[in-house]
């Protein structure tokens, strides 16, 4: 046995053997040292160098990194992510250069190749469709429909009016309830229904706004259901499941794309602009029909979307799952872009829904995201989700269009040499001798070990 006492005052922890190893309670409540004594002593042998590693990324400002202990639950240090730029956008007739966070090589390169090529070429072009967003209240009810219909539209006025202090501050900015809908699911689930309720938040991305309201709803629902005289005692007790916003916004949608003659996409790696025209919508025809491309175009777009997502602070996992089930919306999964060569003109273009902020939640704390939003002008959540569209629109172009050309192993694998030769701890010398020697020569891991082993024989 194995006793740790973090303060004697509080509690005490102890470590026994059992058929469970390494398992413990009151992990929490440990201090942040206390926590990583735990971890060391569990699970490495190597316990100082651990240690050291852990500290060594620990900021030296006591302050923020104080801030950043607090972000989330049990943290021991801090995990970095490069913090890069791709410059040289031309949206709207507005640059901006933009910071994306991201640990794949030739992501950001990809950004910015594409962003220059579209500079000379008239730039991107964005605009918000709509911003709506969903928040469903889930509940179960066993009764007549026709009274349920009858209760609903007796209850919303109230359902209204119970949020008023809720949503005093975002009507002012403009935002608030847009209006809440009663769903019958019950031909697909017995017994279940939905308040559906739609909202806008103006430049928050409202997660807690919609959550605070629905739940709200629902004790409103669920109090006045009994009171309702035209129920039957069973239908009185109707049961709330739960009351949750959704990440799937297809009513929140931003579309951005380019557009050329034809003639004006010859480059360097074009120099038949006309064949590159049809086999670039070709590639993108491919990625409409066939799932097993469309699912890795698409998280080429992501590249893009979630590395800028990331930067500033929002929810990049809500992100995807709203941008894929829309990519799914019609029944198949199939690509974001869309593709057109008519009429001696070339276009490009993405139409995706995005839930975006650029107040509240960590864009107000975090000083690397207020820095990412500085650098961006400090957009207002429609400018954010044109930005976004644009760089997922521009990592698609870089992506499509190396691999109907020279083939995305070439650009992809020469930015990822580096990462190989810090694998194998190559000095400043060596990276010198073998990125020259990876100029003429084909980039792949056994190339650049033999090269690496031969250097040094």
């Amino acid at each position: 046995m194995h006793t740790f006492c973090a303060n004697p005052s509080i509690f005490v922890f102890t470590k026994i053997k059992t058929n469970m190893p390494n398992t413990i309670s009151g992990f929490s409540k440990l201090t942040k040292s206390e926590k990583i004594e735990w971890l060391l002593d569990s699970y490495f042998t190597e316990k100082e160098n651990a240690r050291t590693l852990v500290e060594r990324y620990w900021n030296s400002d006591e302050k923020l990194q104080k801030l950043h202990d607090e972000f989330i639950e049990n943290t021991i240090t801090n995990y970095y992510l490069p913090l890069g730029v791709a410059p040289n956008f031309l949206i709207n007739d507005t640059f901006y250069a933009i910071p994306m966070a991201i640990e794949e090589s030739s992501v950001v390169a990809a950004a910015s190749k594409a962003s220059k090529f579209w500079l000379e070429r008239g730039g991107f072009k964005a605009k918000v469709i709509s911003t709506e967003k969903i928040g469903q209240v889930h509940f179960t009810y066993k009764g007549d429909f026709n009274k349920l219909k009858a209760f609903f539209k007796h209850v919303k006025p109230k359902l209204i009016s119970d949020t008023a202090s809720m949503t005093k501050s975002m009507e002012r900015r403009g935002g608030g309830i847009l209006n809440i809908k009663l769903r019958n699911k019950s031909e697909d689930l017995p017994n279940y229904y939905q308040l559906h309720a739609t909202f806008e938040t103006m430049d928050a991305m409202g997660a807690n706004f919609i959550n605070t309201c629905l739940e709200q709803f629902a004790t409103t629902f669920k109090s006045e259901a009994l009171q309702f005289e035209d129920f039957n005692d069973e239908e009185k007790h109707l049961s709330i499941v739960m009351s949750i916003l959704s990440n799937y916004v297809p009513n929140c949608l931003v579309r951005a794309e380019v557009s050329c003659k034809i003639e004006d996409l010859k480059s360097k790696d074009i120099p038949n602009p006309g064949e590159f025209a049809q086999k670039f919508k070709q590639a993108i025809d491919i990625a409409k029909i066939e799932p097993y491309r469309a699912v890795t175009h698409n998280k080429g777009i992501m590249n893009g979307i979630d590395a800028v997502v990331l930067a500033t602070g929002n929810d990049f996992r809500a992100v995807e799952a709203g941008v894929h089930a829309y990519a799914a919306k019609d029944g198949k999964y199939t690509s974001l872009t869309h593709c057109s060569v008519e009429n001696d003109n070339f276009k490009f273009w993405i139409e995706i829904p995005l839930a975006l902020g650029t107040v509240g939640g960590l864009t107000s704390i975090h000083p690397l995201v207020k820095f990412a939003l500085q650098m961006l002008q400090k957009p207002t959540a429609k400018d954010l989700m044109k930005i976004v569209a644009v760089a997922g629109l521009a990592q698609n172009f870089g992506a499509v269009k190396s691999l109907t050309t020279t083939g995305i192993q070439e650009g992809h694998m020469k930015m990822h040499l580096m990462n190989i030769l810090n694998q194998f701890e190559a000095t400043d010398i060596e990276k010198s001798e073998l990125i020259k020697h990876f100029k003429t020569n084909v980039v792949s891991h056994s190339s650049v070990v033999d090269a690496i082993e031969n250097l040094r024989k």
